[in-house]
């Protein structure tokens, strides 16, 4: 960084061009709608952006709802604390990740009756947001038909949020969404360390 920008007076000028700018967006943007939101990538905090919006729409009063489509085997920490919260309809349909299951059959039934769920909850207005949480894994592995998911993505009512977390986003989804955030990996404690999966982090 140059010296003189260090300077209040030089600080001062760039953030005052800078609010300028923010402002002139912030004047375009003049609408009001359910946002899609697509969470992909290798690398970790998916589920828990996912998670933290969640608090958010529970902070405003919100009715949310969340379907988990693989996690299932174990307890987590976000089951665990937003099942029980007023304004969650909470609905864990998985069996444990696709590598202990090792049985197609059983995940596509899994997947589809918790589909059922979520699109139920994607024709209800009375829910303001939805967490679909790894439903990109279901659709990676082809447990659900792409197109009646994106049909009833597209569907749903028009303030109504919607996230979508896990890796392999199709890009006909990544197409939809209105936002789509890639996580990447720099380091990982489990890969990079053999460190297990810790409570509070990973649980």
């Amino acid at each position: 960084m140059r010296d003189d920008a260090k300077t209040p007076e030089r600080h001062a000028y760039r953030m005052a061009k800078k609010q300028e700018i923010m402002q002139q967006r912030i004047a375009r943007a003049d609408k009001d709608q359910g946002i899609l939101l697509v969470l992909t990538g290798p690398g970790k905090g998916k589920s828990s952006s996912g998670f933290g919006m969640l608090a958010r729409a529970l902070g405003h009063g919100m009715k949310v709802g969340v379907v988990q489509f693989i996690k299932g085997a174990f307890s987590t920490g976000e089951d665990a604390f937003f099942r029980d919260q007023p304004n969650v309809d909470y609905h864990v349909m998985g069996e444990g990740y696709t590598w202990d299951t090792q049985d197609r059959e059983r995940d596509v039934a899994a997947a589809g009756a918790a589909w059922e769920i979520a699109r139920a909850m994607l024709r209800d207005d009375s829910y303001h947001m939805v967490l679909l949480d790894e439903l990109n894994i279901a659709l990676r592995y082809e447990y659900l038909d792409l197109d009646r998911v994106l049909d009833d993505l597209q569907n749903r009512p028009a303030m109504q949020h919607a996230i979508v977390t896990g890796r392999y986003a199709p890009k006909q989804l990544i197409e939809l969404a209105d936002t789509v955030t890639e996580m990447k990996v720099v380091k990982h404690a489990f890969k990079d360390l053999g460190v297990r999966a810790q409570k509070g982090v990973e649980l």
